[in-house]
């Protein structure tokens, strides 16, 4: 399966699953605020990298791609299933980019501005992120090629 992003696809979802993607999100990030203040910012801080909005972004992506595979006269099961594992492949890259990001973080803001801590750790975790799916993409087409 090819990964591709297309704008034009921000058309097709509806208000409803915005809202979904919304309310699961922020009730992740509640029920990290309450864990932090019932146990401390340390455990909280562990629920806070919890991916707020991947369960309903990947039973949504699920669901768009059996819809899309049904009006065509497909199952779209097979289709749909994939098309999510390969968005939580992109989470679990993300992932260590989160790493690298609370790295930064935590080292960074004792003694430095905020704002800015935050903007480099924004940036390690974008180049961590884009440089592990750069390197899955070159094994998966080097795979390709050689099958």
């Amino acid at each position: 399966m090819r990964v591709e992003g297309k704008l034009s696809h921000l058309k097709g979802v509806k208000w409803h699953e915005w809202a979904v993607r919304f309310v699961f999100g922020g009730a992740c990030t509640v029920a990290a605020g309450l864990i932090a203040k019932h146990w401390g910012p340390v455990v909280g801080g562990l629920f806070l990298a919890f991916p707020a909005i991947f369960p309903a972004g990947a039973s949504l992506i699920e669901q768009h791609e059996i819809e899309h595979k049904k009006r065509i006269g497909v199952d779209g099961t097979a289709r749909g299933r994939a098309a999510a594992s390969v968005d939580a492949a992109g989470a679990s890259l993300a992932c260590f980019g989160l790493v690298g990001f609370a790295l930064v973080v935590w080292k960074g803001l004792p003694g430095h501005n905020a704002v800015c801590v935050i903007a480099g750790a924004t940036a390690v975790w974008m180049a961590v992120s884009v440089a592990l799916w750069v390197v899955r993409k070159s094994r998966w087409m080097h795979r390709r090629k050689k099958g």
